[in-house]
């Protein structure tokens, strides 16, 4: 008598229940919600600057840093100036501080921010 085909069943139904179980308890964490900027909108539309802000950023650094060339639409400092927010005793909070805009979507997305080892990650005033 072979009892494979049942073993099979068996272990088949305890390997799903077993993911079943898995994937239940793994929910999606909750989408970032960072604070809203000071300004009117953004230099470019939610759906291309979320994704391609690096981008942009490197491209400003280069034609800055390579060609001299300085302009406010793209620079850190002007991102700087509208996503930064204030604590309760009215001081600068860094934007890589936990929860705060730059550090709440790269932390969702697992990305690391380099940019304010060197940069300032508050507006100066």
């Amino acid at each position: 008598m072979n009892h494979l085909p049942n073993l099979l069943r068996v272990g088949l139904l305890l390997a799903a229940g077993w993911l079943a179980a898995l994937v239940a308890g793994c929910a999606a964490p909750a989408s970032p919600q960072p604070p809203k900027g000071r300004g009117d909108k953004c230099v470019e539309p939610l759906n291309v600057i979320r994704p391609a802000h690096m981008h942009f950023l490197n491209h400003h650094r280069d034609e800055t840093m390579h060609e001299g060339i300085r302009t406010k639409k793209y620079s850190l400092k002007n991102c700087l100036a509208c996503h930064a927010s204030k604590d309760d005793a009215g001081n600068w909070v860094p934007v890589n501080a936990p929860g705060q805009f730059c550090e709440s979507c790269h932390s969702y997305a697992a990305v690391s921010m380099d940019c304010f080892e060197c940069h300032a990650a508050k507006p100066e005033k």
